[in-house]
């Protein structure tokens, strides 16, 4: 089995976000946020199509993993240090497709980024905002392709990486990649956690 780690580019975004909408389709926060089961996955591909074309891949940050047969079957979201947090104008653009995905739920979605930007590291770090695999190839590595393929390269420039789980399940996943979970985030306010996870480099 080959497995491909690259750059994405503008035209792989309807299918990548078409792939983290399924594979954020069991995922508590997204589920929390949309409610419909029916149409989760779909309408969470248009919260992954605004975040990658307005924040993500004009920044460099988006990376997609293929199997042999040239087909995506994970993507990572990266922002590269100093650049976690969409500008304004981004944020603008991305509405459209974020008023799709939450519906009556926008100013909810809106409150939890806010509670998660408080807390976000200020120190300059590589933020893997999305990491999803296709449920068909988890255990498969495509996954640590795509962690390996941004870490090496944070190895190399000395710069430290930070992420947020929103599985319990996932921490030891991401603590093998030398994550630490810094403590728990409760950006829901009662609804499902967070863990916050620093990675120095190596």
């Amino acid at each position: 089995m080959g497995i491909t780690v690259r750059p994405a580019q503008l035209s792989d975004i309807p299918e990548l976000a078409r792939v983290l909408g399924i594979a954020f389709s069991d995922d508590p926060i997204t589920a929390w946020l949309i409610r419909d089961d029916a149409t989760r996955a779909r309408r969470a591909a248009a919260l992954f199509t605004a975040m990658a074309r307005h924040h993500f891949i004009p920044l460099g940050g988006v990376e997609v993993a293929c199997n042999d047969a040239d087909s995506i079957v994970g993507a990572a979201l990266w922002a590269p240090p100093g650049h976690w947090h969409a500008q304004e104008s981004a944020t603008k653009r991305q509405l459209p497709g974020l008023l799709y995905a939450f519906r009556h739920r926008l100013l909810t979605a809106g409150r939890l980024s806010e509670t998660m930007a408080r807390a976000h590291p200020r120190e300059p770090h590589w933020y893997l905002a999305v990491l999803g695999t296709l449920p068909g190839v988890r255990g498969q590595g495509f996954g640590r392709a795509l962690l390996d393929s941004r870490l090496e390269r944070c190895d190399a420039d000395g710069l430290p990486a930070y992420l947020e789980s929103s599985k319990p399940d996932n921490v030891p996943y991401y603590e093998r990649f030398g994550f630490e979970v810094t403590g728990t985030l409760d950006a829901t306010r009662g609804g499902p956690p967070l863990w916050p996870m620093w990675r120095t480099p190596r």
